[in-house]
């Protein structure tokens, strides 16, 4: 089992400046804990997100750690230009030397995205064919493509990428109908919500996957799940200070939602903390309680790969590094084996 971390880049009581060097400190924790990614989000226009080129804070983390992979999840395609992106992923994977991981999406947000002039309703043409273009440019020496958003005729490439053919692609997944391109193609992909469901899209995967890839010997693509944690000495101390950081973070959430009238009312992510807590999906309490509730929600998902969370809402950063440490020394070690799934 995998461990990882996705992280909003909210807004907290902190300043923009503290902020982002608070983010870079940690990754040099994770780089030094054995985490296996640090995946960042790209939001625009809402506290939700700080990290709004996405490019800029990861091109300091590969500066600031050695063996931690790291990436967007995910670059916003429909947003910036495709060859924009396709030189900055070259890039950062240059300077990392070869470990940038590749997330990719349209935009779940209508409000952002519109924003930039982007209809939500066309958003899913501009993004299919943006990621044609990136993956054709990270492939080939030119771009030559007709569509009905871009034309590109005899582009150079001037610029690849440390991995070959690409690094490795992120998506994130809902619904199971979604799963076999995904599995086709071995994307890896990021879960949200209760585990339950997600089994039917894990389980999925893996059989898609193993009719097109059994007899190759390849390895199963990574199938993550993400959860909020937060760890302390007592479990009264890990709720009372993860509620009040899960607050904050849940008003950034839905804060342009709201402001348009538009509440997310299907979110798998219950507003309530205590609902919240006992559906899983957040993981609170002392090493041994975080322990068993991951392992539970590991069981019934039947992802190998966990994205946790140490850094949301207005955490403080000494807070975020003593869940962290915990986390490390009690809760880790006992994860070094394969689950078995329920």
């Amino acid at each position: 089992m995998k461990f990882g971390v996705f992280d909003h880049v909210d807004r907290g009581n902190s300043s923009l400046a503290e902020l982002y060097e608070s983010r870079l400190k940690l990754a040099e924790i994770y780089d030094r804990s054995g985490f296996h990614a640090y995946h960042i989000a790209e939001h625009h226009a809402t506290p939700l997100g700080m990290a709004a080129s996405p490019s800029i804070l990861l091109a300091a983390v590969a500066q600031r750690t050695r063996r931690l992979r790291f990436g967007p999840l995910v670059y916003i395609l429909s947003v910036t230009h495709p060859l924009r992106v396709l030189e900055e992923i070259c890039m950062l994977d240059q300077m990392s030397n070869g470990r940038l991981e590749l997330g990719v999406g349209r935009g779940a947000s209508p409000y952002e995205i519109g924003y930039f002039g982007v209809d939500a309703q066309r958003s899913s043409k501009v993004y299919t064919e943006a990621y044609q273009i990136i993956l054709q440019g990270l492939q080939s020496r030119e771009i030559n493509f007709e569509g009905e958003v871009f034309q590109l005729k005899n582009v150079p490439v001037a610029m690849e990428c440390v991995q070959k053919p690409h690094p490795p692609i992120w998506y994130g997944m809902s619904h199971p109908n979604a799963v076999p391109w995904a599995a086709q193609n071995s994307i890896n992909i990021v879960c949200n919500g209760p585990s339950t469901p997600i089994r039917a899209i894990t389980d999925r995967y893996r059989q898609e996957w193993q009719q097109v890839n059994g007899a190759s010997g390849a390895k199963l693509p990574m199938m993550g799940l993400g959860r909020h944690l937060m760890i302390g000495e007592t479990s009264k101390e890990a709720y009372e200070i993860g509620k009040r950081a899960f607050g904050v973070w849940y008003g950034n959430l839905m804060l342009l939602w709201r402001k348009h009238g538009n509440p997310l009312a299907s979110y798998p992510i219950p507003e309530d903390f205590a609902a919240a807590v006992k559906a899983g999906i957040v993981v609170v309490g002392t090493p041994e309680e975080v322990c068993e509730g991951l392992k539970r929600e590991i069981g019934i998902s039947g992802v190998n790969y966990v994205l946790t969370r140490f850094a949301f809402g207005d955490l403080t950063h000494e807070e975020s590094v003593h869940s962290l440490a915990l986390f490390t020394a009690k809760v880790m070690p006992e994860f070094t084996a394969e689950p078995a799934y329920a």
